[in-house]
């Protein structure tokens, strides 16, 4: 263990309430903050989330599922995407996606999910947050657009994903595609696929036997040495030391 682990370690055990963050996102309202077990019911969540799912204690949450809490289809959607966390350990990054707000009505935002492991690495449960998205793209279809685009990159991480098809899917030009996902993620379309293929190659380095050669092509990379170029470039390792790196944590 490296001397940040001891510290950290060392005062996480004295400490006399594990849940801090619950409460200081209690005071943000934008922001909808949960916990949940290996079963996916939640054990912790905050002020907005139990208000936005027309509650009045967190009582009324806890040991209940998201399909127990939230209408069809958001409920069956958000259970489905705990278990895909918590079976597979794979981060959900900024995920574009239908959300409650206040009233009762459906508004976008970008979910954080995030798997909670135990002293032996097994997994326990997940953590995350939904943070509203406060943009023009509210209005009209602009965000159903966006986020079919985005589910193809997720789902098609291994193809060729190129812009102008990206575009033409979304009924918009390039340029046009390129704002509306910076304004979301306040980074460029080329970016935004970069870091999918990205996300999923630290995924299957940590948790897969794969070869490296085998994950380059998985997330869409010609060859390896293109793969191991643009994976230095955006984590600062290389993917053999990455995976090195993770082993021994």
């Amino acid at each position: 263990m490296n001397p940040a682990d001891e510290i950290r370690e060392a005062f996480f055990r004295r400490l006399d309430r594990p849940l801090l963050a619950e409460q200081l996102f209690d005071q943000v309202p934008d922001i909808a903050f949960f916990i949940k077990d290996h079963l996916g019911r939640y054990v912790a969540a905050n002020k907005t989330l139990i208000q936005r799912c027309g509650h009045f204690s967190k009582n009324d949450l806890i040991g209940k599922t998201a399909d127990q809490i939230f209408p069809a289809p958001l409920g069956t959607a958000y259970a489905q995407q705990d278990q895909q966390v918590l079976k597979t350990a794979r981060s959900i990054n900024g995920q574009l996606e239908l959300h409650l707000y206040p009233g009762g009505r459906e508004g976008w935002c970008l979910t954080y999910k995030e798997p909670i492991l135990d002293s032996k690495k097994m997994i326990i449960g997940v953590s995350g947050i939904s943070r509203d998205l406060h943009s023009s793209l509210q209005h009209g279809d602009g965000l159903t657009t966006i986020s079919k685009v985005l589910s193809h990159i997720r789902e098609n991480i291994d193809q060729p994903l190129r812009l102008p098809e990206l575009a033409e899917m979304a009924g918009l030009s390039v340029y046009q595609l390129d704002q509306r996902i910076r304004a979301l993620y306040q980074m460029s379309a080329g970016q935004c696929i970069t870091r999918a293929r990205i996300d999923a190659a630290c995924h299957m380095l940590t948790t897969t036997g794969k070869s490296i050669s085998t994950i380059a092509l998985d997330c869409g990379y010609s060859d390896q040495s293109a793969f191991t170029r643009q994976f230095k470039q955006t984590t600062g390792l290389t993917p053999k030391a990455y995976r090195d790196r993770r082993d021994k944590d």
